[in-house]
């Protein structure tokens, strides 16, 4: 099989690409490094089955024969986290929306199937938790940019499953809940990285808002095990798909047990909202996937411990920065 990923730089793109690369599956990258990163995939580059373009989706001569020779295409180029969202709306939703709409219509013509990955945030302020995915969404409104990004993802699943129901163009959209794990930047405000790498710092962990908002965190590689077993399913096409852990913890405690597993010394300072983003900001109190039905489809349950997965996240940035306390002493 050849898979065609987009935004396969960036942090989700980097592990399906590792893994696939590891079943001898042919894979293709394409990544303008907005978000993405090379050093997310510099490991994978010795590997004679894997090809990558620093390019950008709407290269539509690149895009067609990328997607001509593709037999799957995963499209995980987007705009990404909170921070990033909020100071540049515009980008948000262009990026999403019009990207999406390039790679179902180069994967129309020949009805390749497209993976398209959305977010938890769709559900906004719903809070009939754990979120079914054919829950209302609940957005904040327009004059709030924060819910910009739920709207474009929101558009970009109409968008897919008109494509699937008017076209019979093949695809399975996929929403995310908080997935987590090494090569995760902090860069754009997530908040996992975030917390650990000022824990190992022994700097203050700073907590938006009053912290009793909560969160589940699904480990990368449960959600690149459940993407792979969802994709080739035939009874998966045409349908939303919840992927995500259903351990559930306050922001506050996540804070206190990031600082616990990494023996830190780091107070946990508290910030406003309106300082951390902007005034008015409006968040999701609580965010529980229901995942039954990725469950029945694929008797996968994402599973890793929360411990594990701060563990893991912490033996990434210690091994990071031993590697450039390493390159530092032999300049």
């Amino acid at each position: 099989m050849r898979y065609l990923i987009t935004g396969g730089a960036g942090f989700i793109g980097s592990h399906l690409a590792e893994r696939l690369l590891a079943q001898d599956e042919r894979v293709v990258l394409l990544d303008n490094l907005s978000t993405g990163s090379m050093e997310n995939i510099r490991h994978l580059k010795t590997s004679k089955h894997l090809e990558y373009h620093l390019d950008g989706i709407e290269n539509r001569q690149l895009l067609a024969e990328l997607v001509d020779d593709a037999d799957v295409i995963v499209h995980f180029a987007a705009a990404v986290g909170v921070k990033l969202i909020v100071e540049s709306p515009v980008r948000t939703i262009e990026t999403n929306v019009n990207g999406t709409q390039l790679i179902l219509e180069a994967a129309c013509k020949k009805k390749k199937l497209v993976v398209v990955a959305s977010t938890s945030e769709v559900y906004g302020k719903n809070t009939q938790v754990p979120f079914h995915e054919d829950a209302d969404l609940v957005l904040g409104p327009t004059t709030k940019g924060r819910w910009s990004y739920a709207a474009s993802k929101a558009l970009d699943e109409f968008l897919s499953l008109s494509y699937w129901k008017e076209k019979h163009q093949p695809v399975i959209v996929v929403r995310f809940f908080n997935t987590v794990g090494p090569r995760q930047t902090g860069r754009y405000g997530m908040v996992l990285p975030n917390f650990v790498k000022r824990a190992l710092e022994n700097a203050p962990i700073e907590v938006y808002g009053d912290g009793t908002q909560s969160r589940c965190f699904c480990d990368v590689r449960d959600t690149v095990e459940a993407l792979l077993r969802l994709i080739p399913l035939k009874q998966a096409v045409g349908e939303v798909i919840n992927i995500g852990n259903t351990e559930e913890v306050s922001i506050e405690n996540l804070a206190k047990l990031v600082k616990q597993r990494t023996n830190s010394s780091s107070s946990i300072q508290f910030v406003p909202y309106d300082k951390a983003y902007e005034p008015g900001f409006e968040d999701m109190m609580r965010r529980v996937p229901c995942i039954d039905k990725l469950h029945a489809l694929t008797s996968f349950r994402p599973q890793t411990s929360l411990n594990e997965i701060i563990d893991r996240v912490a033996q990434y940035f210690r091994q990071k920065e031993g590697s450039r306390a390493d390159s530092a002493a032999a300049k």
